[in-house]
């Protein structure tokens, strides 16, 4: 029994031992848990700051049974006008594999109806205001509605980069006279940006027709109807001047650009559609960077000044891939632009593609590198035009129109430092002077005058090259005149139809050409 009981002993403390060391590592392992997750606590700790915009891969690193509060993006301020609670913010979107992420901000969240009556301008103010904060941001107005929207400016400098505006829906001006004040000069507007993206499907309609009826005689005339007189040498008699509509009083004698970007740099704008402007279309001021490709503009041949595309101090811009028909210039390219680029463009009907006027009001103008080429011109009133006033001083060079198809075109070829769209200029001597203008390739029918060169007396068109040129006759309704030049010299590089015999070979004898371009 005693054997017995000192084994029975001897098997129980072996047991008890083990036991006690099973303890002791679970213990310890324990322990090494503890210090475990709190190593996790502090690398959390470490990732929050790191700053607002810790990345997203981040958030997908934890696990979806950890505790651990995720962090998330800062929250948008709310909007101007709408809702108290604005709807959340589309979650971001990556752009591609090198693209950064962008932030969509919908009109709609921010208080906007959409329903073409609501006045929704402060919706879309309280929209750029999140996403001006915001790198690479972009702002969604949605397809299927219709936002009314008065005079805006989505402004700068302080905004952040590379913002995009993306237009799927449709945005019209208001007609009431009382959402214009006295008038302004424009109704979108991007101004001081960096990056700025107008993009989409969509359209921007200005609503032109209440201003065109309204005051449709306090508008200048192109200067150039003047040479075309109808084959019964009489002028039409104006019609009377309808009258207001029912919308609430007399518009503002300023009618607005429906679209305009000022000092900004890297401007874009791709894929919409403005039409009905009041004025002007699509108009950049002071800008650098300008690229504007498939796009349309839509207004009646007969609404006054209703340019497509201005351009003003501007440089390095590139027009290509796009439909232009409206009441004035497809193209206006003003003073101080330079390296502009336009290509592959449908214009009319309108007044064609012109550079000026330049030098009104005796002023300086310096416009050099224009490039035109591969356009299609049909019903318009001129084709490829340089215009300016007397009495102006600085210079235009470096110019090459090429590969131009013209049909049924008024004047196809036009140069008037007589320019005047007043009913009377007088005259001055100063003029800007007009140098290296090259022709190449334009070739379809006109129906009053093929070529107008009208150059200054005290400052001739130097270095005028032609090449190429075949413009035939389409009889209409309009005199018939033979190519006309004055103070043009030049060189003719092939036979032209109709011969142009009118352009001086050479150069002139005397020639100030020089100081005018050395000041630009």
């Amino acid at each position: 029994m005693g054997g017995f009981s000192i084994r029975n002993f001897t098997f129980m403390l072996i047991i008890v031992l083990l036991v006690l060391c099973s303890n002791i590592e679970t213990c310890n392992a324990k322990r090494v848990g503890r210090r475990w997750r709190k190593s996790r606590r502090a690398s959390d700790s470490l990732s929050k700051k790191k700053g607002k915009n810790y990345g997203s891969n981040h958030h997908k690193s934890i696990g979806g049974k950890s505790k651990q509060k995720v962090p998330s993006p800062p929250p948008l301020p709310p909007p101007a006008s709408g809702p108290k609670k604005a709807k959340p913010v589309t979650p971001p979107e990556k752009g591609g594999d090198d693209s950064p992420s962008s932030i969509v901000f919908n009109v709609l969240h921010f208080g906007a109806k959409g329903d073409g009556s609501t006045d929704d301008t402060k919706a879309f103010q309280a929209t750029w205001a999140a996403a001006c904060k915001v790198k690479a941001s972009t702002i969604n107005v949605p397809s299927g509605y219709v936002f009314l929207v008065g005079p805006i400016s989505f402004s700068g400098p302080y905004c952040q980069h590379n913002i995009v505006f993306q237009l799927d829906g449709k945005i019209i001006a208001p007609t009431s006279s009382k959402a214009w004040g006295s008038g302004l000069l424009q109704w979108l507007a991007f101004t001081k940006l960096v990056g700025i993206t107008v993009k989409g499907s969509g359209t921007i309609d200005g609503s032109g027709a209440v201003w065109w009826q309204d005051s449709p005689y306090d508008d200048p005339t192109d200067d150039e109807s003047k040479l075309i007189v109808p084959i019964n040498s009489t002028v039409a008699e104006k019609p009377p001047t309808p009258l207001r509509g029912s919308l609430g009083g007399k518009m503002p004698s300023i009618k607005p650009t429906a679209l305009r970007f000022y000092g900004s740099f890297n401007a874009t704008v791709t894929g919409i559609t403005i039409q009905n402007s009041p004025q002007c279309h699509l108009k950049f001021d002071n800008c650098i960077g300008v690229s504007v490709y498939n796009i349309s503009v839509s207004s009646p041949g007969d609404s006054p000044n209703t340019d497509g595309i201005h351009l003003q101090n501007s440089k390095d811009v590139l027009i290509r891939s796009s439909n232009l028909a409206c009441g004035d210039d497809c193209v206006s390219i003003q003073t101080g632009c330079t390296n502009v680029y336009i290509h592959n463009v449908n214009c009319g009907p309108g007044h064609g593609i012109s550079i000026g006027g330049l030098g009104k009001d005796n002023t300086k103008a310096c416009v050099s590198n224009i490039t035109v080429r591969d356009i299609n011109m049909h019903n318009t009133m001129n084709g490829v035009r340089i215009k300016t006033w007397q009495g102006g001083s600085g210079s235009v060079q470096g110019v090459q129109f090429s590969n131009i198809q013209v049909s049924e075109v008024q004047l196809p070829i036009v140069i008037d430092q007589y320019y005047c769209d007043k009913s009377k200029c007088s005259n001055q001597t100063s003029a800007v002077a007009l140098s290296g203008i090259n022709y190449a390739n334009i070739r379809g029918t006109y129906t009053v005058k093929p070529v107008h060169f009208a150059c200054s007396d005290s400052m001739p068109c130097t270095e005028v090259t032609l090449t190429g040129i075949q413009l035939k006759p389409l009889q209409e309704r309009y005199h018939m005149y033979d190519p006309y030049c004055w103070q043009t010299f030049g060189e003719l590089y092939s036979p032209t139809v109709p011969p142009i015999q009118c352009l001086h070979i050479g150069k002139p004898s005397s020639n100030k050409i020089h100081r005018y371009t050395d000041s630009c």
